[in-house]
């Protein structure tokens, strides 16, 4: 099945696979290989991530990185990263970044979230924040932010009887106009309705 594709294997075995098997062409550095409609492995941990490439391939970025989150997997490695590699360790270290970000986030919904305001606080450049935080969470900062913001309003129109200009002023809306249109461009209504909704329900 193999003879003739290119496959990997474990750092340790690749040479005796090699050996063996001499029309299997082995490469020994990536953690896995598609060749064609075969797909190998390096080892268990591999499997994983060739399985969240599986995902990926069908369903998109944002759904693999939900499917890593949910089986707290913090390192989503694409095929091509070396089986022994110092990257590893800075890509861990991106992620925790960015979980502590999110928790900020979350605590500071008030306050202005742009993109030079997040990178900051996690020591980036802006182009290198937006790639990592984008690659880790399967959405951009801004987009990430307002729904962040959408969630504490919904919860707000839902638990308190405050008037709509001070939960926009709660949850980081400029107005509550502003916040009209942000619930009607992804909510499909707009924070009046929904409340209404959820209190006739």
């Amino acid at each position: 099945m193999l003879n003739g594709r290119r496959a990997t294997a474990h750092w340790k075995f690749s040479e005796e696979l090699a050996r063996s098997y001499p029309l299997i062409k082995v490469v020994s550095e990536p953690i896995w290989v598609r060749d064609g409609n075969i797909y190998t492995s390096a080892g268990i941990s591999a499997g994983i991530d060739l399985a969240l490439a599986w995902v990926e391939e069908d369903c998109g970025n944002a759904i693999a990185g939900e499917v890593a989150r949910e089986l707290v997997l913090f390192l989503r490695r694409p095929g091509g990263q070396a089986q022994l590699s110092v990257s590893l360790s800075a890509q861990a270290n991106e992620m925790k970044l960015m979980q502590e970000l999110q928790t900020w986030i979350a605590e500071n919904l008030p306050k202005q979230l742009t993109l030079p305001i997040l990178a900051r606080r996690v020591a980036m450049s802006r182009r290198n924040f937006e790639r990592v935080f984008t690659r880790e969470l399967g959405v951009s900062p801004a987009r990430y932010v307002l729904n962040m913001r959408l969630e504490a309003a919904q919860r707000m129109l839902e638990r308190t009887r405050m008037g709509l200009e001070e939960i926009a002023s709660a949850t980081g809306f400029s107005g509550a106009d502003v916040m009209r249109r942000a619930f009607l461009r992804t909510r499909g209504k707009t924070a009046v309705d929904y409340r209404r909704q959820v209190s006739s329900g």
